[in-house]
């Protein structure tokens, strides 16, 4: 029998603070060897884009492939969301695939997720912390779920080029979190933030990297192919740059390849990889006058963690639809 679950059975059971904790785990088995993570595969058909996301966690026991496709006349043709995303995950003894489940909320809680773990280990760790978000849609809103799990968090800044998510962002977080959160006039306003999530669309740089106050900690979410970046060169050169992924930064991140086309900085500036800074194999953050930088592509060890975890609470609450296929 395989187990389905809907968005709805998903967003029951999965919890931003037991997201962060097993996506430290498998950040942890990717620098100590015990992860297998091939590059996502991308297919073009003649309307969009098909990507497969595969992994295997050894210690956790998680194995799974998460597929996601890109359909941009999708809201227009046929009233369906442009980005459609579903998890396999299958029993690591057998093979058989055990759930099929929405990968939409889990996507965009396992990407908070990733900067929440960065932010524990990065940012500084006085209270009272403001948090500065760039974008208020569903990505932004659990950017700051995430560092508002991993820190004592004052207040929030949100910025976005729509009035309206902007409200509907300060209206939905500002209860969910129980913190004050205010709209930015501009991309300046943000920068007086203490912790920095970017997770717009947007394919060139939100702000001005010269800047950026001494000790802030940012988390760069939004872009992801060579050609697009949130972050300005002057950014990245003051930054401690830290990436989920090393060939993921060097295959798809242009917040960094950008900045190495130009001849501003060397591929030696990528400092280590998230499960090196958890694992204790390389330093974090050196001061509290230091910049420190996450960048995030995204990675199928984040979905298959999660989605092992989504199943077990599943299975323990007896929510879903089991079915033979």
């Amino acid at each position: 029998m395989t187990l389905i679950l809907n968005r709805s059975d998903v967003i029951s059971v999965l919890e931003m603070k037991d997201c962060m904790d097993v996506v430290e785990k498998a950040f942890a088995e990717l620098a100590n060897g015990s992860a297998v993570l091939p590059l996502r595969t991308g297919i073009k058909p003649p309307d969009g884009i098909s990507l497969y996301m595969p992994a295997y966690l050894k210690e956790m026991g998680a194995l799974a492939c998460k597929v996601v496709t890109v359909y941009k006349d999708n809201p227009k043709k046929f009233n369906m969301p442009t980005t459609i995303g579903k998890v396999l995950l299958q029993d690591i003894n057998t093979g058989d695939v055990v759930c099929i489940m929405d990968g939409g909320y889990l996507t965009a809680v396992r990407t908070g997720a990733a900067s929440g773990v960065a932010t524990k280990y990065l940012a500084r760790k006085d209270k009272g912390q403001v948090v500065g978000i760039f974008g208020a849609g569903v990505q932004a809103k659990m950017q700051l779920w995430a560092v508002a799990t991993a820190r004592d968090i004052k207040s929030a800044i949100v910025f976005d080029i729509s009035d309206e998510a902007m409200n509907k962002f300060v209206s939905e977080m500002s209860a969910k979190l129980g913190i004050q959160i205010n709209k930015a006039a501009s991309a300046d306003e943000v920068l007086s933030a203490d912790i920095i999530c970017t997770a717009s669309s947007s394919a060139d740089p939100l702000f001005d990297g010269k800047k950026l106050k001494e000790g802030t900690h940012i988390n760069g979410i939004g872009s992801h192919a060579p050609a697009m970046r949130e972050l300005d060169t002057e950014t990245i050169k003051r930054s401690l740059f830290i990436g989920d992924s090393r060939e993921a930064c060097f295959s798809e991140a242009g917040d960094i390849l950008i900045p190495i086309k130009e001849g501003a900085i060397k591929e030696d500036h990528f400092y280590a990889e998230l499960g090196e800074i958890i694992t204790g194999k390389k330093d974090g953050r050196k001061d509290d006058k230091a910049i420190t930088l996450f960048k995030s592509n995204g990675l199928a060890i984040q979905d298959v963690a999660t989605a092992k975890v989504v199943y077990e609470r599943a299975l323990a609450k007896g929510i879903g639809v089991n079915v033979e296929i």
